[in-house]
Protein backbone atom coordinates (compact mmCIF):
# COMPACT_ATOMS: atom_id res chain seq x y z
CA UNK A 1 0.00 0.00 0.00
CA UNK A 2 1.64 3.36 -0.41
CA UNK A 3 0.48 5.90 1.66
CA UNK A 4 0.48 9.95 1.37
CA UNK A 5 0.71 11.61 4.85
CA UNK A 6 -1.48 15.09 3.95
CA UNK A 7 0.04 17.71 6.80
CA UNK A 8 3.02 16.46 8.18
CA UNK A 9 2.62 18.26 11.79
CA UNK A 10 3.39 16.15 15.16
CA UNK A 11 0.80 13.82 14.42
CA UNK A 12 1.22 13.53 10.84
CA UNK A 13 5.36 13.48 11.15
CA UNK A 14 5.23 10.83 13.54
CA UNK A 15 2.64 8.66 11.29
CA UNK A 16 4.54 8.89 9.05
CA UNK A 17 7.73 8.48 10.72
CA UNK A 18 6.91 4.76 12.25
CA UNK A 19 5.93 3.90 8.61
CA UNK A 20 8.43 5.14 6.93
CA UNK A 21 11.05 3.00 9.90
CA UNK A 22 8.64 -0.20 9.05
CA UNK A 23 9.76 -0.23 5.60
CA UNK A 24 6.32 1.18 3.89
CA UNK A 25 5.74 2.83 0.97
CA UNK A 26 5.01 6.70 2.61
CA UNK A 27 5.03 10.33 1.47
CA UNK A 28 4.67 13.20 3.79
CA UNK A 29 2.74 16.63 2.35
CA UNK A 30 4.58 19.55 4.76
CA UNK A 31 4.63 23.25 4.12
CA UNK A 32 7.28 25.93 4.99
CA UNK A 33 10.54 25.51 7.11
CA UNK A 34 8.90 22.33 8.40
CA UNK A 35 9.00 21.29 4.43
CA UNK A 36 12.51 22.65 4.26
CA UNK A 37 13.67 20.18 7.45
CA UNK A 38 12.30 16.95 6.48
CA UNK A 39 13.92 17.29 3.07
CA UNK A 40 17.56 18.26 4.77
CA UNK A 41 17.27 15.92 7.69
CA UNK A 42 14.40 13.47 7.51
CA UNK A 43 11.89 13.42 10.03
CA UNK A 44 13.35 13.38 13.77
CA UNK A 45 11.19 11.76 16.10
CA UNK A 46 11.50 11.22 19.77
CA UNK A 47 8.55 9.14 21.02
CA UNK A 48 7.04 6.26 22.60
CA UNK A 49 8.78 4.08 19.70
CA UNK A 50 12.36 5.37 20.57
CA UNK A 51 14.14 8.42 19.13
CA UNK A 52 15.32 7.40 15.96
CA UNK A 53 15.55 9.35 12.15
CA UNK A 54 13.89 8.64 8.72
CA UNK A 55 14.04 10.25 5.49
CA UNK A 56 10.91 10.16 3.68
CA UNK A 57 9.84 11.99 -0.35
CA UNK A 58 8.18 15.54 1.05
CA UNK A 59 6.43 18.02 -1.04
CA UNK A 60 4.06 21.08 -0.48
CA UNK A 61 1.94 19.88 -3.16
CA UNK A 62 0.46 16.19 -2.91
CA UNK A 63 0.27 15.74 -6.43
CA UNK A 64 3.99 16.41 -7.06
CA UNK A 65 4.65 12.97 -5.32
CA UNK A 66 2.85 10.21 -7.29
CA UNK A 67 -0.34 8.04 -7.21
CA UNK A 68 -1.65 6.65 -3.67
CA UNK A 69 -3.48 3.96 -2.34
CA UNK A 70 -4.84 5.82 0.83
CA UNK A 71 -4.56 9.39 1.95
CA UNK A 72 -4.17 9.95 5.55
CA UNK A 73 -5.61 13.48 6.06
CA UNK A 74 -3.46 14.88 9.74
CA UNK A 75 -3.71 18.56 8.86
CA UNK A 76 -6.14 20.64 10.65
CA UNK A 77 -9.92 20.19 9.88
CA UNK A 78 -9.73 24.13 9.24
CA UNK A 79 -7.67 24.04 6.53
CA UNK A 80 -9.20 21.80 4.26
CA UNK A 81 -9.77 24.66 1.34
CA UNK A 82 -6.17 25.07 1.32
CA UNK A 83 -5.56 21.92 0.76
CA UNK A 84 -8.09 21.25 -1.26
CA UNK A 85 -6.61 22.18 -4.57
CA UNK A 86 -3.90 19.09 -4.59
CA UNK A 87 -6.69 16.76 -2.83
CA UNK A 88 -9.20 17.16 -5.62
CA UNK A 89 -7.61 14.86 -8.71
CA UNK A 90 -7.53 12.28 -5.94
CA UNK A 91 -11.37 12.05 -6.21
CA UNK A 92 -11.24 10.38 -9.13
CA UNK A 93 -8.80 7.44 -8.15
CA UNK A 94 -10.25 5.02 -5.54
CA UNK A 95 -7.78 5.99 -2.45
CA UNK A 96 -9.04 5.70 0.32
CA UNK A 97 -9.55 8.66 2.48
CA UNK A 98 -8.35 8.59 5.72
CA UNK A 99 -9.01 11.73 8.56
CA UNK A 100 -7.51 11.92 11.65
CA UNK A 101 -8.31 15.32 12.51
CA UNK A 102 -9.69 17.10 15.94
CA UNK A 103 -13.32 18.14 15.46
CA UNK A 104 -16.14 17.67 13.45
CA UNK A 105 -15.44 16.30 10.62
CA UNK A 106 -16.71 16.95 7.23
CA UNK A 107 -18.35 13.44 7.01
CA UNK A 108 -20.23 13.71 10.01
CA UNK A 109 -23.74 15.49 8.74
CA UNK A 110 -23.89 15.30 5.03
CA UNK A 111 -27.96 16.59 5.19
CA UNK A 112 -27.17 19.63 5.17
CA UNK A 113 -23.74 19.77 4.80
CA UNK A 114 -22.26 21.69 8.05
CA UNK A 115 -21.19 25.39 6.90
CA UNK A 116 -18.70 25.21 9.82
CA UNK A 117 -16.51 22.42 8.51
CA UNK A 118 -17.89 21.54 4.86
CA UNK A 119 -19.72 24.96 3.50
CA UNK A 120 -21.99 24.05 0.24
CA UNK A 121 -20.83 20.48 0.84
CA UNK A 122 -17.84 20.92 -1.44
CA UNK A 123 -15.47 18.30 0.35
CA UNK A 124 -18.26 15.64 1.08
CA UNK A 125 -18.96 16.20 -2.29
CA UNK A 126 -15.61 15.24 -3.83
CA UNK A 127 -14.98 12.09 -1.42
CA UNK A 128 -18.31 10.09 -0.53
CA UNK A 129 -18.87 7.70 2.50
CA UNK A 130 -17.45 4.75 0.64
CA UNK A 131 -14.22 6.20 0.45
CA UNK A 132 -13.96 7.41 4.00
CA UNK A 133 -12.40 6.26 6.65
CA UNK A 134 -12.92 8.16 10.40
CA UNK A 135 -10.17 7.79 12.59
CA UNK A 136 -9.66 9.56 16.41
CA UNK A 137 -6.10 9.58 17.57
CA UNK A 138 -5.37 8.94 20.96
CA UNK A 139 -1.76 10.80 20.94
CA UNK A 140 -0.39 13.69 21.71
CA UNK A 141 2.85 15.33 20.24
CA UNK A 142 4.33 18.46 19.37
CA UNK A 143 7.33 19.80 17.29
CA UNK A 144 9.72 21.62 19.58
CA UNK A 145 11.68 23.10 15.89
CA UNK A 146 10.79 22.62 12.32
CA UNK A 147 11.15 18.31 11.53
CA UNK A 148 11.45 17.63 14.53
CA UNK A 149 8.16 14.95 16.65
CA UNK A 150 7.85 14.52 19.82
CA UNK A 151 5.18 12.25 21.13
CA UNK A 152 3.90 11.02 23.85
CA UNK A 153 0.90 9.28 25.58
CA UNK A 154 0.47 6.03 24.12
CA UNK A 155 0.01 4.95 20.45
CA UNK A 156 -3.71 4.75 20.26
CA UNK A 157 -5.43 5.16 17.02
CA UNK A 158 -8.84 4.29 16.20
CA UNK A 159 -10.86 3.66 13.07
CA UNK A 160 -13.75 2.81 11.68
CA UNK A 161 -15.95 2.74 8.50
CA UNK A 162 -18.14 5.51 7.21
CA UNK A 163 -20.45 3.81 4.58
CA UNK A 164 -23.07 0.75 5.40
CA UNK A 165 -20.12 -2.16 4.20
CA UNK A 166 -17.87 -4.05 4.92
CA UNK A 167 -14.62 -3.18 6.85
CA UNK A 168 -11.88 -3.66 4.02
CA UNK A 169 -10.80 -0.13 3.76
CA UNK A 170 -10.76 0.41 7.49
CA UNK A 171 -8.90 -3.08 7.91
CA UNK A 172 -6.46 -2.57 5.51
CA UNK A 173 -5.63 1.07 7.30
CA UNK A 174 -4.91 -0.70 10.50
CA UNK A 175 -3.27 -3.43 9.53
CA UNK A 176 -0.62 -0.69 8.11
CA UNK A 177 -0.44 1.09 11.01
CA UNK A 178 0.14 -1.60 13.32
CA UNK A 179 2.63 -3.09 11.29
CA UNK A 180 4.96 -0.06 12.24
CA UNK A 181 4.34 -0.93 15.80
CA UNK A 182 0.92 1.51 16.28
CA UNK A 183 -1.40 0.45 18.66
CA UNK A 184 -4.23 0.82 16.21
CA UNK A 185 -7.87 -0.84 16.11
CA UNK A 186 -11.46 -1.12 13.80
CA UNK A 187 -14.10 0.40 16.03
CA UNK A 188 -17.76 -0.96 14.69
CA UNK A 189 -19.05 2.29 15.77
CA UNK A 190 -16.74 5.35 14.76
CA UNK A 191 -19.37 7.87 14.84
CA UNK A 192 -20.00 7.50 18.70
CA UNK A 193 -16.26 7.81 19.29
CA UNK A 194 -15.29 10.59 17.21
CA UNK A 195 -17.91 12.52 19.06
CA UNK A 196 -16.97 11.66 22.34
CA UNK A 197 -13.32 13.27 21.06
CA UNK A 198 -15.59 16.26 20.45
CA UNK A 199 -16.46 16.13 23.79
CA UNK A 200 -12.92 16.40 25.10
CA UNK A 201 -11.67 18.99 22.32
CA UNK A 202 -14.43 21.13 23.62
CA UNK A 203 -13.48 21.33 27.00
CA UNK A 204 -9.86 20.94 27.08
CA UNK A 205 -8.62 22.61 23.85
CA UNK A 206 -10.56 25.53 24.64
CA UNK A 207 -10.05 25.54 28.21
CA UNK A 208 -6.64 25.25 27.29
CA UNK A 209 -6.04 28.31 25.83
CA UNK A 210 -8.87 30.76 27.95
CA UNK A 211 -5.99 29.96 30.79
CA UNK A 212 -3.15 29.56 28.46
CA UNK A 213 -2.10 26.20 30.59
CA UNK A 214 -1.07 22.24 30.04
CA UNK A 215 -3.47 19.67 30.68
CA UNK A 216 -2.36 18.72 34.16
CA UNK A 217 -1.90 22.37 36.10
CA UNK A 218 -5.36 23.56 34.17
CA UNK A 219 -6.69 20.39 35.44
CA UNK A 220 -5.26 20.98 39.07
CA UNK A 221 -6.75 24.12 39.09
CA UNK A 222 -10.96 23.90 40.11
CA UNK A 223 -12.03 26.99 38.81
CA UNK A 224 -10.58 25.73 35.49
CA UNK A 225 -11.58 21.78 35.84
CA UNK A 226 -15.05 23.23 36.48
CA UNK A 227 -15.55 25.11 33.46
CA UNK A 228 -13.80 22.31 31.22
CA UNK A 229 -16.60 20.23 32.56
CA UNK A 230 -19.08 22.17 32.00
CA UNK A 231 -18.26 22.59 27.99
CA UNK A 232 -17.84 18.96 27.60
CA UNK A 233 -21.40 18.16 29.38
CA UNK A 234 -23.02 20.87 26.54
CA UNK A 235 -21.00 19.42 23.99
CA UNK A 236 -22.36 15.87 24.81
CA UNK A 237 -26.00 16.92 25.49
CA UNK A 238 -25.57 17.41 21.59
CA UNK A 239 -24.81 14.70 20.69
CA UNK A 240 -26.87 12.70 22.50
CA UNK A 241 -29.89 14.69 20.74
CA UNK A 242 -28.22 13.56 17.45
CA UNK A 243 -29.03 10.06 19.10
CA UNK A 244 -24.94 9.50 18.31
CA UNK A 245 -23.56 8.81 21.93
CA UNK A 246 -25.57 7.80 24.83
CA UNK A 247 -24.64 8.98 28.92
CA UNK A 248 -21.01 9.19 29.22
CA UNK A 249 -19.13 9.74 32.71
CA UNK A 250 -17.52 13.05 31.35
CA UNK A 251 -16.10 13.37 35.55
CA UNK A 252 -14.03 10.18 34.54
CA UNK A 253 -12.84 11.40 31.29
CA UNK A 254 -11.50 14.47 32.97
CA UNK A 255 -9.78 12.61 35.42
CA UNK A 256 -7.98 10.72 32.94
CA UNK A 257 -6.50 13.82 31.31
CA UNK A 258 -5.35 14.94 33.90
CA UNK A 259 -3.42 12.31 34.85
CA UNK A 260 -1.50 13.32 31.28
CA UNK A 261 1.74 15.15 32.13
CA UNK A 262 3.30 17.88 30.48
CA UNK A 263 0.50 17.62 27.30
CA UNK A 264 0.18 20.57 25.73
CA UNK A 265 -3.07 20.86 23.69
CA UNK A 266 -2.86 21.46 19.78
CA UNK A 267 -5.27 24.27 19.93
CA UNK A 268 -2.23 25.82 22.74
CA UNK A 269 0.15 25.51 20.32
CA UNK A 270 -1.71 27.02 17.63
CA UNK A 271 -2.37 30.24 19.76
CA UNK A 272 1.43 30.07 20.51
CA UNK A 273 2.58 30.42 17.32
CA UNK A 274 -0.23 32.94 15.97
CA UNK A 275 -1.73 30.45 13.82
CA UNK A 276 -5.75 29.98 13.19
CA UNK A 277 -7.22 28.08 15.95
CA UNK A 278 -9.06 25.14 15.40
CA UNK A 279 -12.39 26.89 16.28
CA UNK A 280 -14.77 25.94 13.62
CA UNK A 281 -14.58 22.33 13.69
CA UNK A 282 -13.99 22.14 17.69
CA UNK A 283 -16.63 24.58 19.26
CA UNK A 284 -18.87 26.23 16.25
CA UNK A 285 -19.76 22.75 14.67
CA UNK A 286 -21.07 21.32 18.12
CA UNK A 287 -22.92 25.02 18.29
CA UNK A 288 -24.47 24.81 14.81
CA UNK A 289 -25.70 21.09 15.75
CA UNK A 290 -27.11 22.51 18.85
CA UNK A 291 -28.77 24.92 17.02
CA UNK A 292 -30.75 22.36 14.84
CA UNK A 293 -31.40 20.00 17.57
CA UNK A 294 -32.47 22.98 20.07
CA UNK A 295 -30.22 22.34 22.84
CA UNK A 296 -28.95 25.17 24.99
CA UNK A 297 -25.29 26.13 24.87
CA UNK A 298 -24.51 28.93 26.26
CA UNK A 299 -21.31 27.85 27.65
CA UNK A 300 -20.05 26.99 24.61
CA UNK A 301 -20.92 30.02 22.39
CA UNK A 302 -19.59 32.20 25.85
CA UNK A 303 -16.04 30.16 25.09
CA UNK A 304 -16.08 30.33 21.63
CA UNK A 305 -16.80 34.42 21.27
CA UNK A 306 -13.66 34.74 23.85
CA UNK A 307 -11.47 31.86 21.62
CA UNK A 308 -12.34 33.99 18.79
CA UNK A 309 -11.48 37.40 20.23
CA UNK A 310 -7.81 35.63 21.74
CA UNK A 311 -7.75 34.46 18.15
CA UNK A 312 -7.47 38.07 16.58
CA UNK A 313 -5.38 39.01 19.50
CA UNK A 314 -2.67 36.45 18.90
CA UNK A 315 0.67 37.43 17.87
CA UNK A 316 0.84 37.30 14.44
CA UNK A 317 3.51 33.95 13.40
CA UNK A 318 4.03 31.92 10.03
CA UNK A 319 1.08 29.69 9.10
CA UNK A 320 3.61 26.91 8.81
Amino acid sequence: MRVAVVGAGAIGGFIAAALARAGAAVAVVARGENLAAIRRHGLRVDSDLGVFSVTVPASDDLRELGAFDALLVTFKAHQWPAFLPQLRPFAATEATIVTLQNGVPFWYVRDAPLRSVDPGGTIGGLFPDERVVGGVVHVSGEMPEPGVVRQSGGLRYVLGRIAREDDARAASVVSLLRSAGLAAELDPDIRATVWLKVVNNAGLNSVSVLRRARMKPMLADPEARTHVRRLMLEALHVGQAMRVVKDVDVDARIEYAARLEDVKTSMLQDYERGRRLELEPIVGAIIELAERYGIAVPNLRDAYAALRLRSEQAPAQSAG
